[in-house]
């Protein structure tokens, strides 16, 4: 008998939003999965709860030492951060810390993602359940399933927990629909070429712009379309922009635009 591995949404940002289910799924699992994209970490680490932590009934929140690479993973990993908001004990949690390096060396991710697979199902094999908590919702160009495919097809039970899409908090945030009757809604990755995409009609949402904003921005303007974009929705540092001149060049990765005819 083997534990269930669930990749978990936890919205966009705003702690409220996670759903009633995912939380109930990330307090009730043994093992909490976090990605972590520092370049120089190609390894699966596990860390489990100390004995004296796990034995204690104080319900003080105790975070892994400041020097720790875990402690410096979980400082930077958004999800992590807005998971412990709304659920503050997943701090005494035991985690599987899964390297997603942004690599494009297909051989390389490979290997470093039949690693994280490996690493979960050793956890699985132990009976116990892991949530892997991820940005959005985790169908939507999710690192977690990069495990839950290698999963499903070794045999384990896997199941996926919705999130609220960013680029519906975005367009809740803008006050305004995404599709209309008869109109097409289309998702395009920002990061690659986007001119066949803004072809096509309907509304295009564009995600994971970052460090190619320039690139986008002049492709849009050149077209004449109509921008909006919000910048890490649903955040403290949250900014919205209503135009394309008032988008900057340097923007943050959670970036999301919203482009109409």
């Amino acid at each position: 008998m083997s534990g269930i591995f669930y990749g978990v949404g936890v919205g966009p940002g705003d702690p409220e939003l996670l759903t009633l289910k995912a939380i109930k799924i990330i307090k009730e699992c043994d093992v909490l999965a976090v990605a972590v994209s520092a370049p120089d970490f190609l390894r699966p680490e596990y860390e489990e709860v100390p004995r004296e932590r796990a034995e204690t009934e104080s319900t003080e929140r105790k975070e892994p030492e400041t020097g720790s690479p875990f402690h410096t993973f979980l400082e930077k990993c958004m999800a992590y951060r807005i998971a412990l908001a709304a659920v503050p004990e997943i701090a005494e949690k035991a985690k599987l810390f899964l390297p997603m390096p942004m690599k494009k060396d297909k051989a390389e991710l490979k290997q470093i993602h039949d690693l994280g697979a490996e690493a979960a199902a050793k956890i699985l094999c132990e009976n116990r359940s892991m949530a892997f908590i991820t940005l959005g919702d985790p169908s939507v160009y999710s690192t977690c399933l990069y495990i839950q495919k290698r999963l499903c097809r070794l045999g384990y039970k896997t199941c996926l927990v919705p999130g609220i899409p960013s680029f519906c908090a975005a367009a809740a945030r803008l006050n305004e629909g995404l599709a209309e009757n008869r109109e097409e809604l289309h998702i395009l990755p920002a990061s690659y070429g986007i001119e066949e995409g803004l072809e096509l009609k309907g509304t295009k949402v564009l995600m994971k712009a970052g460090k190619k904003m320039p690139y986008v921005k002049e492709v849009v303007r050149q077209r004449g379309l109509h921008i909006r974009m919000v910048e890490n929705c649903g955040m403290e540092s949250e900014q919205v922009y209503e135009s394309v001149e008032e988008i900057p060049d340097e923007a943050s990765y959670y970036s999301l635009l919203i482009v109409k005819e």
